[in-house]
């Protein structure tokens, strides 16, 4: 084989954009946009020195942190945390299931798929916070308005990652309970619940964790939970008592993580 025919057989990467000059003039125009980027953010370097000192301050402060001073106020935090993730969870639970089996495809009417598939859009449009900040503007500060933006944020997560999963069961299932001419009901209960039963309950626990981390900062904007707390001691720079919080979080996250994967092995 001559070097003509083994540079025929040569293979060539399949690129996105085919035409090189179109790639080159892409990728000036990203590397430009990075650049201005860049120096629009306009970095004050004295304010980045000045908190340099803060954030040692706050480093050192993990080496002993401060429970006792603010004893009351971190346990009430933690406490009302806990009860809007509980809460929010089953609330989202129990609203994201029925939605989640009208946003399947595959066993629901088109309109009422129409209607599901746009609950979902809208609910995982916004984050939590721009969410929690309406929701303190309807019904004022407190836990109430953190329960609200976690639940429907906890059912717009359901419906969507559990309706994908209903689209992508067994069809054989599906079609052999259809043909013994099972209503739409029992199609649900014996068909499709079964296959994706294991799932929702990975992602219901799955979900408290993240409204468990969630609920920790919503008190920023005045949502409840322990967020609360935490911005306070960290505008009057107790750093130890800030530090006393974020361990408290670490240690209740992990100890989530830990029941809910036990959990997860008994039901799958």
């Amino acid at each position: 084989m001559n070097a003509a025919e083994h540079s025929q057989l040569r293979w060539n990467t399949r690129h996105l954009i085919p035409n090189r000059n179109v790639r080159i003039a892409l990728k000036i125009a990203m590397i430009t946009y990075l650049y201005f980027g860049i120096v629009s953010v306009d970095v004050n370097w004295i304010r980045v020195y000045q908190g340099a000192g803060r954030a040692m301050q706050f480093v050192v402060a993990f080496l002993s942190p401060d429970f006792v001073s603010q004893y009351e106020l971190i346990i009430d935090g933690i406490l009302e945390s806990l009860a809007m993730t509980v809460v929010a969870t089953l609330a989202g639970v129990a609203v994201g299931l029925p939605i989640a089996f009208g946003a399947a495809r595959n066993i629901s009417p088109k309109p009422i798929y129409f209607v599901c598939r746009a609950f979902v859009v809208v609910s995982r449009t916004f984050t939590e916070i721009i969410i929690a900040i309406v929701f303190v503007v309807i019904v004022g500060f407190g836990p109430f308005a953190g329960v609200l933006t976690l639940t429907i944020a906890g059912a717009g997560f359901i419906a969507k990652l559990l309706g994908e999963d209903i689209e992508s069961i067994n069809p054989e299932q599906l079609e052999a309970i259809r043909a013994t001419g099972a209503s739409w009901w029992a199609t649900l209960v014996y068909a499709v619940w079964p296959q994706v039963k294991p799932r929702f309950l990975g992602l219901s626990l799955y979900r408290m964790d993240i409204n468990f981390r969630n609920s920790s900062v919503l008190g920023i904007v005045g949502a409840g939970g322990i967020g609360g707390t935490l911005d306070i001691a960290f505008a009057r720079y107790e750093y130890s008592v800030g530090a006393a919080i974020l361990l408290l979080i670490v240690a209740l996250v992990l100890t989530a993580e830990y029941i809910s994967g036990k959990i997860r092995q008994r039901v799958q």
